[in-house]
C-alpha cells in the first residue's frame, strides 16, 4: 500500500474533526477516531517541519547546503 500524501492525510483529519464535531459517533468509534487523528496531527506536523527545514537551506555555487540565515 503506497504512503499517503500531506494533502490526503490532512483531508482525512478534517473528515475526522468533522465527524467528531457532529457528536453523533459512539463513544467507543470517537475514541479510534480520536487516536487515529493524533497520530495523523503529528506525522503532518512532522511534514511540516522538515520541508521548513529542506526550505531554510541555501544551495551555495559549490553545490554544498548550508542554512539560510538573513543579512540584518
Amino acid at each position: 500500500m503506497a504512503e499517503k500524501t500531506f494533502e490526503e492525510n490532512l483531508a482525512t483529519l478534517k473528515q475526522i474533526v468533522a465527524q467528531l464535531e457532529k457528536g453523533d459517533v459512539p463513544l467507543e468509534e470517537a475514541l479510534k477516531q480520536f487516536e487515529v487523528g493524533v497520530k495523523l496531527s503529528q506525522e503532518l506536523q512532522q511534514t511540516l517541519q522538515t520541508a521548513e527545514q529542506s526550505l531554510a537551506k541555501i544551495v551555495n555555487a559549490d553545490g554544498t547546503t548550508s542554512d539560510f540565515e538573513p543579512e540584518g
